[in-house]
């Protein structure tokens, strides 16, 4: 009889078009933008990602070192640091397609400006 399969089993079996996401948004403190920018990121990760993604909100406000280390000018601001390349995107995130094509869920050429 097989051992039932674990989780980390499970995911290690993902197929080569599904990979995991690792995401850094940077945002300053608890304001309206910050939390617009944390809800949205989250319902795009759940309806695109299907919890395939992992994020960390990094306060600018208590993490000032980081917001130096890499250079944020404007916040919140979201990087995607894996799959790669690193792609980083400024706002609130609520043009759903802008961050799709940052994400390189979609192609670039589908996003109308």
């Amino acid at each position: 009889m097989k051992p039932p399969k674990t989780a980390r089993a499970e995911s290690s079996e993902t197929p080569a078009e599904a990979p995991r996401y690792r995401l850094r948004l940077f945002v300053a403190g608890a304001s309206q933008r910050s939390e617009r920018a944390i809800a949205n990121i989250k319902a795009i990760g759940e309806k695109h990602l299907s919890g395939r993604y992992d994020l960390l909100v990094i306060d600018a406000y208590q993490q000032a070192d980081l917001v130096h280390e890499n250079r944020i000018l404007a916040l919140p601001t979201l990087f995607k640091e894996l799959p790669l390349p690193l792609r980083r995107l400024s706002g609130d995130l609520s043009d759903e397609k802008k961050v799709l094509v940052a994400l390189d869920l979609i192609p670039e050429e589908l996003h109308e400006e």
